[in-house]
């Protein structure tokens, strides 16, 4: 009797002492993710946008659906000829899509030590934040810009580009150089692209 009595008393107090969750909330937990992603857009067989990310979390409600890269990712960009041009890097990135059908809206964002490279021209963009409009093919940002190119240096705040670096412009630079050399066969040489010997 008093082994009974024990075992009903030992049993109450483990059910009080279990604990109650809260119900998950299903727009904060990813309903799919996907590790050491890689993704290829092609256009009439030539490669022109590469993608790569360690980690892609999509999440889902009722307005929008987003793709988190927490690990962030690299896009390279390829001309008409398919040689690498482009090359944007980043600590973290999202990307968001909102509404429906013909009316889909994408919004791409790039964030923390965002390095835009564009080999063929030899120019180096960094700053913190980065947005790229998918269809009207352009990238911004009004963050602080350090610009490193053949020709010199130019900071300032506020860029605008097309989406492969080839037209980059800083709105509101300052404190700036240039670089003036009277040397003619001091040229850039693409070196991600180029076939041959490398010139010392």
């Amino acid at each position: 009797m008093v082994v009974i009595a024990l075992a009903v008393t030992t049993f109450v107090i483990s059910c009080k002492g279990e604990e109650r969750t809260d119900p998950i909330d299903l727009s904060k937990v990813p309903v799919q993710s996907v590790e050491n992603m890689n993704a290829v857009q092609t256009k009439d067989g030539l490669l022109q946008m590469r993608m790569e990310a360690k980690l892609l979390q999509r999440f889902k409600n009722d307005d929008q659906s987003y793709e988190l890269f927490p690990d962030g990712f690299d896009v390279y960009a390829y001309n008409e000829e398919g040689a690498l041009e482009t090359h944007i890097k980043s600590d973290m990135a999202k990307h968001t899509t909102t509404g429906e059908g013909n009316k889909k809206v994408e919004k791409w964002e790039a964030f923390g030590n965002v390095v835009i490279s564009n080999f063929i021209k030899g120019e180096r963009l960094e700053t913190d934040t980065l947005y790229w409009d998918r269809e009207k093919g352009r990238i911004y940002t009004h963050c602080f810009v350090k610009m490193f190119t053949p020709q010199g240096f130019m900071q300032g705040y506020e860029l605008e580009s097309d989406e492969r670096a080839r037209n980059a412009n800083i709105l509101r630079p300052f404190d700036s150089y240039g670089i003036i050399s009277n040397d003619s066969t001091d040229i850039y040489i693409d070196t991600v692209n180029f076939i041959g010997p490398q010139r010392k």
